[in-house]
């Protein structure tokens, strides 16, 4: 069943202390009012969908395009810096103008998030891909962290597209499953979930229901 989730901020990491006294690592996210803003139906557009504004951006409305300026004035709403769609099912449709809080998931729910990893830069494939690297023995040359060779005989005579070699690491979109939330604090909207989650502090991240569990 495919319902709404919601879009957070990241605060940091924490320890959580259980009443027996064993402790947790966990993520604090803090949940900003998410309004829908819009939705789609599949009569009209195909598919099922639920749009989601969230986290202010402290502008004035006149300096907001008009396209999205629309969106904002018609449910007489700052504007926001984050739309965000999410598919649901039919009888999970919202109406324009709902407002979600941290309270939308429950504790011991299982969910997965979304977010930008944090960019490593250009990394080597010892780094990048967890390559054992060469012989560190004598005749080796300069060459103990390369990748070794990477291509085939004349046939076919070329490197196949997603070789592991060096380049660019993180900064990617990366979704961690089935992770438990801990505790919801419905007073400060902030929930607080087992484990680390992708992304630096203060970034965007994006939850929803577990697909898997």
């Amino acid at each position: 069943m495919l319902r709404s989730g919601l879009i957070a901020t990241k605060i940091g990491n924490s320890s959580f202390y259980q009443n027996d006294g064993t402790n947790t690592h966990v993520t604090i996210l803090k949940v900003d009012e998410c309004i829908v803003s819009n939705v789609k139906t599949i009569e009209k557009h195909g598919y099922n969908a639920v749009q989601l504004a969230s986290i202010d951006t402290n502008k004035d409305i006149s300096k907001i395009n008009k396209s999205q300026r629309k969106i904002f004035s018609s449910i007489k709403i700052s504007p926001k810096k984050i739309l965000k769609e999410f598919r649901v099912d039919n009888e999970n449709i919202l109406e324009i103008g709902t407002i979600l809080n941290a309270d939308h998931f429950e504790v011991n729910q299982y969910i997965d998030a979304s977010s930008i990893s944090i960019g490593k830069g250009f990394a080597g494939v010892m780094k990048r891909h967890n390559f054992g690297g060469l012989r560190a023995s004598h005749g080796v040359s300069i060459s103990h962290r390369s990748h070794g060779s990477t291509g085939q005989n004349q046939d076919p005579g070329r490197v196949f597209k997603g070789k592991k070699m060096a380049g660019r690491m993180g900064n990617r979109k990366v979704t961690k499953q089935n992770l438990r939330v801990i505790e919801i604090d419905k007073i400060n909207n902030l929930l607080l979930i087992k484990g680390s989650i992708p992304g630096k502090k203060n970034s965007t991240i994006y939850l929803k229901d577990s697909v898997k569990r």
